[in-house]
């Protein structure tokens, strides 16, 4: 069987589309569904003709033709049950993938800052449990639609054709089931909410208890963070409970009040047979149509609820559904030459918070090593973030004439290269993590990050994994492998945000030599707080506490800065190489 083709759709965000999208199976399943519900009514009534056939004596002939055709009817009907299942559980399927597409391209295409404001938990809930929770509604929806709606039908007018008195009477209690569901959805929806958003707040705690394992087990966390997951597993489970138990355990209720016309059925069916109206096989094939008519009606009467809470997770998922969008992956880059211009750059994570940097200046050049260092909190960080254009900035950042805000986001990640603080390694092999799926010889960039000895005692090599967030590596190994992800494509430009920090001096130096004469057609920005190499680097920005930027070449801030002049000779005194020296002088 060919494999199902995920596409995407127009307005995701109603609900009607996803049965519009899949058009063709649905109008299977409507053939079958009304095939299979329809001819359902043979089997009781042949049922009952066999039952007469037996018990008033007819040939063993006739009794036998009877009990095929019977049970020919019955395997028909089973099969085009079979389709009609088959046809549903594909459009769930196609539905859950589509909606799981739609989630990702929205998250996909969401801004880094809107990302931060993201609950990672919550994120995972809705794009996993809350569309399996809404496709299997629409699903149960799409099934009872036929094997309720139709079959009940199906049902009432076989029955009225054998006593129109009878089954008035008998259905009457069928609405007062349907009523009390009704009645219930409100109180449903409000458990089924509040089980949501629990199920999302402990997807988030088990996310930050894996993240943060290594935290928590050498602060000894482990035990006091076991008592509040048992405490809230508690709370989900209780919230489940309410949420659960209207739904499930009302179902034998509705089924007793739709079964109580039973009583109607044999006292006036029984009456009839006595008196000849009908034989005991239409007594029998109707008790049998109206059994399995009241056993649809208080499935009905589920249904509502179940839709209650497939509603629920409908609401959840809905903001996150919009129509699919193609990253734009055409380019108009000039490779010819980096030149990077920055003026009056001004920069804050949130609107009435402050500036965490002010009126920035700085030029640069393919070829060229830029510094940036300063005190603790002065914004060597925010800095680099700023240039990469993810968030909005004030002022202007130009590479070679043309504004960043004005290239495209693809543009952009073709452009520059960007190493964070954190190493952030895929549980994956080291050349996965370099080249993150891109197919390249990683030779020579493990070789500029000195990694290639390190490599030469692991067996597996380039392919050996790294664990869990890099764990496997120690931390100078993880330093620079996400390093060496930065390097790779030798983009025009390249930011480090304190590369060295897990590495020894003497391995800085060979790096920077590295640097230096290997990437001569980028232009690399640097932010350290250990200065020990910056007077081999051609420009130096130093941010101040006052937000005052000074900014030169290693020997004008020896000159003109007392805070530059006073940090570099303390970390090149006698025994200033210590790193953690380093870090307490610079910052």
């Amino acid at each position: 069987m060919s494999k199902m083709k995920i596409e995407p759709m127009k307005q995701p965000d109603k609900i009607v589309n996803y049965w519009k999208k899949e058009k063709f199976v649905v109008a299977l399943i409507v053939i079958f569904g009304l095939s299979y519900n329809i001819t359902i009514i043979l089997g009781p009534i042949y049922q009952g003709k066999l039952i007469d056939s037996i018990a008033y004596g007819n040939s063993l002939s006739s009794v036998i033709i009877l009990a095929i055709t019977y049970t020919l009817l019955i395997g028909i009907n089973q099969l085009l049950r079979y389709f009609k299942r088959f046809y549903i559980r594909r459009f769930a399927n196609s539905t859950s993938a589509t909606m799981r597409l739609m989630i990702y391209n929205n998250i996909m295409h969401k801004s880094i800052s809107e990302l931060d404001d993201e609950n990672t938990g919550n994120l995972m809930t809705r794009a996993i449990s809350d569309v399996d929770l809404c496709v299997e509604g629409m699903r149960k929806f799409t099934t009872e639609v036929f094997d309720t709606g139709v079959l009940m039908v199906t049902y009432i007018i076989s029955m009225l054709v054998y006593d129109v008195k009878i089954t008035i009477l008998s259905i009457i209690f069928v609405p007062i089931a349907m009523v009390l569901a009704e009645k219930l959805k409100t109180v449903i929806y409000k458990y089924s909410k509040e089980y949501r958003q629990k199920s999302s707040e402990l997807a988030d705690i088990t996310y930050d208890a894996i993240e943060n394992s290594m935290i928590y087990r050498v602060n000894g966390m482990e035990s006091k963070n076991s008592v509040k997951y048992i405490e809230e597993l508690e709370d989900l489970q209780d919230k489940a409970i309410k949420a659960n138990i209207l739904e499930n355990s009302m179902q034998p209720i509705y089924n007793v009040i739709a079964m109580l016309g039973i009583i109607i059925v044999i006292y006036l069916g029984g009456t009839k047979v006595i008196n000849g109206g009908w034989t005991v096989g239409a007594f029998s094939t109707y008790v049998a149509m109206f059994t399995a008519m009241a056993f649809k009606a208080s499935k009905a009467a589920k249904l509502f609820n179940s839709v209650q809470k497939s509603q629920v997770s409908w609401k959840r998922i809905k903001p996150y559904l919009e129509e699919y969008k193609i990253k734009d992956t055409s380019s108009n880059i000039d490779t010819s030459c980096t030149l990077l211009s920055v003026k009056n750059l001004s920069f804050s994570y949130e609107d009435g918070k402050g500036n965490i940097i002010e009126n920035v200046n700085f030029t640069g050049s393919q070829g060229e090593i830029i510094g940036v260092t300063g005190s603790i909190a002065s914004g060597k960080s925010t800095l680099g973030i700023s240039l990469l254009g993810l968030y909005p900035y004030v002022g202007s950042i130009k590479i070679d004439g043309k504004e960043l805000k004005d290239y495209s986001e693809y543009e952009r990640s073709q452009m520059i290269s960007y190493l964070g603080h954190k190493p952030q390694l895929l549980s994956d092999t080291i050349y996965n993590n370099i080249t993150l799926g891109s197919k390249s010889d990683i030779t020579s960039v493990l070789k500029d990050v000195c990694f290639d000895k390190d490599l030469e005692a692991m067996r597996n090599g380039q392919n050996t994994l790294v664990g869990n967030s890099g764990i496997k590596l120690s931390g100078g190994q993880q330093a620079r492998i996400a390093l060496a992800r930065a390097l790779n494509n030798k983009n025009k430009i390249i930011i480090l945000d304190d590369p060295f920090s897990a590495v020894d001096m003497k391995t800085e130096e060979k790096i920077i030599e590295n640097l230096k004469n290997n990437y001569n057609d980028s232009l690399i920005i640097l932010i350290s707080h250990r200065l020990a190499i910056f007077n081999r680097i051609d420009k130096i920005i130093l941010l101040n506490d006052d937000k005052t930027v000074d900014y030169g070449t290693h020997n004008e801030l020896i000159k003109k800065s007392e805070l530059y002049s006073t940090i570099y000779n303390l970390q090149n005194t006698e025994g200033g190489n210590n790193d953690e020296h380093n870090k307490k002088v610079s910052i």
